[in-house]
């Protein structure tokens, strides 16, 4: 990869983790409700008519550790790219 590709990256997990470090929880909105308990239980237990009346939205909350860790590898990545490339010393 090249290094503005990893400075990137490494910039945009690093404030994801912010992001996730600052947020308690999110609350999906309803079409994203939907597509997540669809996903998550089987086909045959949802009805079309059981998700129409309802206005039960989810809410996820990350957990502190994953944060951490998105900052952590985000760091390392921008650091990483800011090495200075080799010299051709020994070639």
């Amino acid at each position: 990869m090249r290094r503005h590709t990893i400075l990137l990256v490494g910039l945009i997990v690093f404030f994801i983790g912010i992001q996730l470090r600052m947020v308690e929880s999110f609350t999906l909105s309803d079409f994203s409700s939907q597509v997540v308990a669809a996903q998550i239980t089987p086909e045959e237990t949802i009805t079309p008519n059981a998700w129409q009346g309802t206005a039960s939205r989810k809410v996820v909350s990350p957990p502190r550790w994953l944060g951490l860790a998105l900052m952590s590898v985000g760091a390392v990545l921008t650091l990483r790219s800011m090495k200075p490339p080799k010299l051709g010393f020994g070639q």
